[in-house]
């Protein structure tokens, strides 16, 4: 990329926001287009099932600054339609095309729908706008009922904990064995316990299967047979990427985009992913392209994915994270780093310390109220998960005609001299 050419953003969250600084960073003079399907400019999204629906903040609290000089185009409230990688244009509403010479896509992910919930209802929300948060409010205030949170995993726990940091009643209904089983049972019986002290209700090895409305409430009806009422239902049940614009554009969409270490996108020249959205393989684990949904990684990858954009392909790094990631729940801090979804088997590491391991290695860790052991255990994963050397394979040199071998006077002299 140099002065004068168009660089263009798809998605307006946190990684596309750092990507746009990174680019003014590296010096950038060009334009830059930032479209978002979303009417605000990006926010802190954690805070949305934390601060912003237990009212601590304000939805103007949760915006975040940029700390450099943007200088940036907003089309905010534009989702992009379709991509053309071949023309290089994005297609927006009303046939609009915008083109660009560089492309960065970082649309993120969207919650994922529980079939058969009600979702036309007001009361039933998914929680990861500031917009759902607010409307959530104002189904909280307009019932004393209960709430309920269908999904166990850091969402769900977290949603759980705010509502018993106001007091309301509150039951966290999930399929699996424990609350955050996935991070091992040690875990699981830590968290099970923080619910439990609390007295936030839990419902876990269920489902819900059938739904009844009234005017007042929602009556849950279980497959333990339990019947929940409720004056609002949140659904969290996981995220899925948000690729359906990219049908048709010719890139692997079947769980994100695939891309190469790099993040530069297969299939297309100049475009880069950053985010949730991108699915690329980490080289300091293996070469398995993997999604990785943190948010220290959608700025990591976000700043990684600019820098090899403006390099070019030939010259971009493996981008070669270390992931980690943190949540607090009730007044417990749980953090992890690595990537424990490889693990094949569990370990303690310390007290409080749950490894995860793949084929003898060690490849994540998770901790539960120990900060300063998992400073140790995180500088550990780095020393026994190097980067691996990576040398830049040079792009094979197109095939010339014997014209564009020479300067035309070159030419002249040789083809007259039969060569």
């Amino acid at each position: 990329m140099s002065d004068g050419d168009r660089i263009v953003i798809v998605g307006a969250g946190v990684a596309g926001l750092r990507a746009a600084e990174r680019l003014r960073e590296l010096g950038f003079d060009g334009e830059i287009i930032i479209v978002g399907d979303e009417r605000r400019k990006p926010y802190h999204r954690p805070m949305v099932s934390k601060q912003l629906v237990t009212g601590q903040v304000r939805a103007i609290d949760t915006d975040l600054k940029s700390y450099v000089d943007l200088d940036a185009h907003w089309r905010l409230g534009t989702r992009a339609t379709h991509l053309d990688t071949s023309q290089r244009v994005v297609h927006l509403p009303g046939k609009e095309e915008l083109w660009y010479d560089g492309l960065i896509i970082a649309t993120g992910v969207v919650p994922r729908h529980l079939p058969g919930a009600p979702r036309h209802d007001p009361r039933v929300r998914v929680l990861r706008t500031v917009e759902d948060s607010l409307s959530l409010r104002r189904a909280l205030t307009a019932s004393t009922k209960p709430a309920v949170v269908i999904g166990s995993g850091l969402i769900g726990c977290e949603f759980a904990a705010s509502m018993r940091s106001l007091g309301r009643d509150v039951t966290l209904v999930g399929h699996a064995k424990a609350p955050l089983y996935r991070f091992g049972p040690r875990i699981a019986d830590a968290v099970t316990g923080a619910h439990e002290k609390h007295r936030a209700s839990l419902a876990m090895n269920s489902e819900v299967r059938h739904w009844i409305s009234t005017k007042e409430a929602f009556g849950l009806h279980l497959t333990n047979n339990k019947l929940i009422v409720a004056s609002c239902v949140v659904l969290a049940i996981g995220s899925v990427p948000m690729v359906d614009w990219l049908r048709g554009s010719g890139l692997d969409i079947s769980d994100g985009v695939l891309c190469e270490a790099t993040l530069f996108a297969e299939g297309a020249e100049d475009v880069v992913v950053a985010g949730d959205t991108a699915r690329w393989p980490n080289l300091r684990f293996d070469e398995t392209p993997r999604r990785v949904e943190h948010w220290l990684n959608a700025v990591e990858s976000a700043r990684a994915a600019a820098e090899n954009l403006m390099a070019g392909r030939a010259l971009a790094k493996p981008y070669t994270p270390l992931p980690r990631a943190w949540s607090s729940i009730y007044e417990h801090r749980l953090q992890m780093a690595g990537m424990p979804a490889l693990g094949e088997d569990t370990v303690q590491l310390d007290e409080g310390v749950t490894g995860f391991v793949r084929g003898g290695q060690l490849v994540g860790a998770a901790t539960w109220d120990k900060p300063r052991t998992m400073l140790h255990w995180t500088a550990e994963l780095e020393r026994r998960l190097p980067v691996p050397e990576y040398t830049p394979v040079a792009s094979p040199l197109p095939e010339l005609s014997a014209e564009e071998m020479f300067s035309d006077e070159e030419w002249l002299t040789v083809s007259s001299q039969g060569v």
